[in-house]
């Protein structure tokens, strides 16, 4: 019996999207819940799974747009049986095939092993074939996907890490450095790639932002020292309590939560010719991965605790990670938080995700000389950006709302008092 591929739907808004990369080649066995393809939408990249056993035919390449709905394979349900015994026993596998890496306290047992020691099970082709480019070997980096299974972005940083002046990769040591060719560019060394969905949406989101706002930024810098001590003090009882790092984020939520309270116009919309308030906090976190920006969404921000905010951040970038993202992820904020400083930012102008009325910029903390108390002294600062709608807000509001999150974040028992 052979069973349809179709492409699944993904929200009420979205018509097409596109089939951005098989997992499996033509003619090859799967098993049920196994990985197939990823398809691409002008919001989110999803996986979508095999509902059965059976022998794969690919009907739909890599790179067409389909419709929601379409059929883009077959899976030979009939087939699988006589298929299975043909994949090689792992006694059997040749010794040159690439061993996966793993720490002794996070050695799997003999059975897990088993189940994950072939490459095509644990790469997808796109990660196989980058590696294949660079004359990379697998052993030598470092997996952060499921199971420690190596994705783009782990090759990615590998070869960056190898280009820097007198360092190796961090994931070995020993390993040699990458060598790169130099070659010469010429005026026909040009490639054109149309953009995908994301790219697309992210760009006219940006020019609607642009061109239908009026927006403005003010800037501000806290003095980091004291969330830094308490989280210093406390992170390792924090992540042996909940299981979960204690970072900075989970701060400065709790803290644009306490500013958004005070001043409601910058958690409101303007639709048409009113202005809706929000008697809840939507917070979104900006995540960069390499399809483009998203912002997933932790809803009612202001009922969690820290650990359920860094839980929930943590979780989004799993899901990023592993193309699991849902369009419900990222509907329904009311503010945005977006994070530079992770990428080494120093300073910047924070463009609105519409139809919000303010964004918050965060960025590096770097060590710089103040004044406090007519002594000069050296403290961990960090620049920080409000962008708002100056229809919607007030310069008055603006500023002051900054303060309020500089001051709950040089002394966050304010955000415990809620003063």
């Amino acid at each position: 019996m052979k069973v349809d591929i179709t492409v699944p739907s993904v929200g009420e808004s979205v018509n097409e999207a596109i089939l951005a990369e098989w997992y499996k080649s033509d003619g090859a066995v799967v098993r049920k819940d196994e990985p197939l393809f990823a398809i691409e939408t002008d919001k989110v990249t999803l996986e979508v799974v095999a509902e059965a056993d059976g022998v794969l035919s690919i009907t739909v390449q890599e790179g067409e747009t389909v419709d929601i709905g379409a059929v883009v394979g077959t899976l030979d349900t009939e087939a699988a049986p006589a298929e299975a015994p043909t994949t090689p026993a792992p006694e059997a596998s040749p010794p040159e095939t690439a061993p996966i890496v793993q720490t002794p306290s996070e050695a799997p047992p003999v059975a897990a092993q088993a189940q994950t020691s072939t490459e095509p099970q644990k790469l997808s082709p796109s990660v196989r074939r980058l590696i294949a480019e660079k004359g990379l070997q697998v052993e030598t980096i470092t997996g952060t996907g499921p199971g420690g299974r190596v994705t783009k972005g782990d090759v990615l940083t590998y070869l960056e890490k190898a280009l820097e002046p007198g360092s190796a990769p961090a994931s070995s040591p020993a390993a040699p450095a990458v060598a790169v060719e130099a070659v010469p560019v010429t005026a026909e060394d040009v490639v054109r790639k149309p953009m995908t969905p994301i790219r697309r949406r992210i760009a006219e989101r940006l020019l609607t932002a642009k061109h239908k706002t009026a927006m403005l930024t003010t800037f501000n810098e806290i003095d980091m020292s004291a969330t830094m001590a308490i989280r210093s003090r406390y992170k390792e009882d924090f992540s042996k309590r909940h299981d979960i790092g204690l970072g900075f984020t989970s701060f400065f939520v709790k803290a644009t939560v306490q500013a958004l309270k005070e001043f409601p116009a910058i958690n409101a919309f303007i639709e048409e010719n009113e202005f809706v308030y929000h008697n809840y906090y939507h917070i979104g976190i900006a995540v960069g991965s390499p399809k483009g920006l998203v912002v997933p969404i932790i809803r009612h921000a202001d009922q969690l605790s820290y650990a359920d905010i860094e839980k929930a951040v943590v979780g989004y970038v799993d899901k990023i990670n592993n193309n699991k993202l849902e369009i419900s992820d990222l509907e329904g904020g009311t503010f945005t938080i977006t994070n530079g400083g992770v990428f080494g930012s120093l300073l910047s102008t924070p463009i609105l995700n519409t139809p919000q009325s303010g964004i918050l910029g965060l960025h590096k903390i770097e060590k710089r000389p103040v004044v406090i108390d007519d002594q000069i002294v050296v403290r961990p600062m960090m620049y920080v950006a409000l962008s708002y709608d100056h229809r919607a807000v007030d310069g008055r509001e603006a500023v002051t709302c900054l303060r309020r999150i500089k001051e709950c974040i040089e002394n966050p028992e304010r955000i415990l008092m809620e003063i």
